[in-house]
């Protein structure tokens, strides 16, 4: 199976700070808050860094976390497994949180990766708008 790259880096408008920032300000308005109250003022700026962190997968390269391995396996083809690695990521459709574990198994050919590595490549992934499905397939 081959590595979903970020399918969203051609053709990709930037945005500033700043206008995400008036986006957030807006959708307050729009469900009747006033953003100009005291507890939300900073609120946008908060949501836009909190969103940074939530979706910082797009801006890594999954192939990079891969590309350190060890080819001193002595012919090792038992199945390597990782379990329980926390996930966190939000549905595509309603921006949802998704939250759960996964599990990654490969039976290697020739090399092998870190487990650090399958967790983080499973953070990468879902840290990006996801379905439980295209999340699991990646």
């Amino acid at each position: 199976m081959k590595l979903v790259k970020n399918e969203n880096e051609l053709n990709k408008e930037t945005v500033s700070d700043k206008e995400a920032e008036e986006a957030f300000i807006k959708i307050f308005k729009w469900i009747g808050e006033d953003p100009g109250r005291e507890g939300l003022t900073e609120t946008p700026k908060r949501v836009v860094n909190a969103f940074k962190e939530y979706f910082s997968g797009y801006k890594e390269n999954p192939e990079k976390v891969l590309e350190k391995t060890f080819g001193d396996i002595d012919d090792y083809d038992d199945m390597v497994v990782q379990k329980n690695i926390s996930v966190q990521s939000h549905c595509e459709h309603h921006m949802a949180p998704i939250i759960g574990v996964a599990h990654v198994a490969y039976i290697p050919n020739k090399r092998v990766v870190g487990l650090s590595k399958l967790a983080r490549l499973v953070e990468v992934f879902s840290k990006r708008l996801q379905t439980q499905e295209r999340l699991t397939m990646q």
